[in-house]
C-alpha cells in the first residue's frame, strides 16, 4: 500500500498519507491548513540488502562517500571481505563482537575503561 508524500502549495507543509485506492487521492487535504492545493512529491526509495549482498558488492578500493562511514552496518565489512577472499573463517566470536559494535559502537570505549 503506497504512502505518498505531499506538499501543500498554500502553507508549504510536507506530509504523508496512506492512499488505499487511486480514487481516494482527490480527497487528500493538508492537515495543517486544510487546503486542497497539494502536489505529490517524489520520495526517496530504499531497499534492503542482505549482509551477503552487501559483502559481495563491497569494493575496498572504491571511493567512499560520507554516508558509508555513518552507517554502522559497514563496521567490519572490509575485514569480512578480506577473510572471505583468503578462505579464513573468523569464527562466532568475531561475529558477536561485530554485532555489538554495529548496534552500540560506543561499547568499545566503555569496555576498554
Amino acid at each position: 500500500m503506497p504512502i505518498y508524500e505531499y506538499e501543500c502549495m498554500s502553507c508549504r507543509a510536507a506530509f504523508q498519507r496512506l492512499v488505499m485506492k487511486k480514487e481516494e487521492e482527490p480527497d487528500v487535504r493538508c492537515p495543517k491548513c486544510g487546503s486542497e492545493e497539494i502536489k505529490r512529491l517524489i520520495s526517496r526509495v530504499h531497499h534492503h540488502a542482505s549482509e551477503e549482498d552487501r559483502l559481495a558488492a563491497y569494493d575496498p578500493k572504491a571511493a567512499k562517500e560520507d554516508r558509508f562511514f555513518r552507517d554502522s552496518r559497514n563496521i567490519g565489512l572490509a575485514a569480512k571481505k578480506r577473510a572471505r577472499e583468503m578462505g579464513v573463517d573468523l569464527g562466532q566470536g568475531f561475529e558477536e563482537k561485530l554485532e555489538k559494535l554495529r548496534t552500540d559502537p560506543g561499547s568499545v570505549i566503555r569496555d576498554s575503561e
